[in-house]
């Protein structure tokens, strides 16, 4: 029987996951699934979207149904083993939770201190970012930042999330790249200013980032990532931890108007300055 849980990002990261196995390896509907198991007609759909936890039997019978061998259910079992816990930790570069959860959230609240939000970036901009954490390979960057453009595609489409991003005033003065990526980077930042809220420099936040996600019929989740973990939580106190950041944040950031006129300072701010001394970091 499969145990009716709150879902996490990554419990439907995972169903999505066997959803997308029994559409490749075999040509059974969830329901011809479910008859052919001796199922109840929902439990399917209830697994394939993360809000019911499978028992090591049902997954055994749904992976065998797809044509998988043991050392499969093995690794899926150990990756499934926390896929409903409130903190999920997970190796960094692994985009496909982030991805999902995004494209799936009604809200998204974002702050960031030191890089431009990664739904804003330009790709050249991403891949200098790549280049500062020391990657070198082409191969190694090229699927990353088309990763993190491709994700940019909720912002276009029907029934997109409510966005608002607060960006530092630092991020904007780190430079990553030479002088025209950051000019092509404040000019992306203008065309979305709608969307973007300046915290100015002076202001102190005690937070080194942070995204809040929302959904319609399931639990928010808070996202940080650093560059070892990624780490996904639902606990009621660290999402009211979160919602008081953000807060502290409508305070002190410019207003819609004032973070427009700030952008646009950045947008012609002579190249030469981006060398001058001062708080710019490099």
């Amino acid at each position: 029987m499969a145990h009716s849980t709150p879902s996490t990002a990554y419990s439907r990261d995972l169903g999505d996951e066997l959803r997308r196995l029994r559409e490749s390896c075999t040509d059974l509907k969830g329901h011809e699934v479910a008859s052919r198991l001796g199922w109840d007609p929902s439990k399917v759909s209830t697994i394939e979207h993360g809000k019911a936890r499978p028992s090591e039997i049902d997954l055994v019978q749904f992976l065998t149904m797809c044509g998988k061998d043991l050392d499969y259910f093995e690794d899926f079992k150990r990756r499934y083993r926390n896929a409903f816990e409130e903190y999920i930790v997970q190796l960094p570069g692994n985009l496909r939770t982030v991805a999902m959860a995004e494209s799936t959230a009604t809200k998204i609240f974002s702050y960031n201190t030191l890089t431009v939000p990664g739904l804003l970036q330009t790709s050249r901009y991403a891949e200098c970012l790549c280049r500062a954490a020391g990657m070198t390979l082409d191969e190694q960057i090229s699927p990353l930042v088309q990763a993190r453009i491709d994700r940019q595609a909720i912002l276009k489409k029907h029934g997109r999330p409510d966005c608002l991003f607060y960006v530092h005033e630092l991020a904007l003065r780190q430079q990553f790249g030479d002088d025209q990526v950051m000019a092509d980077q404040y000019l992306h930042l203008f065309f979305n200013a709608h969307i973007v809220r300046v915290v100015p420099a002076d202001v102190l936040v005690n937070s080194a980032g942070i995204l809040l996600w929302e959904y319609e019929k399931a639990m928010p989740i808070a996202y940080a990532e650093t560059d070892l973990t990624q780490v996904f939580v639902q606990d009621r106190g660290a999402i009211a931890r979160t919602r008081l950041i953000f807060d502290r944040l409508a305070e002190v950031a410019l207003d819609a108007e004032q973070s427009r006129r700030k952008l646009a300072d950045y947008v012609n701010l002579p190249r030469e300055d981006l060398h001058a001394p001062g708080p710019r970091l490099a």
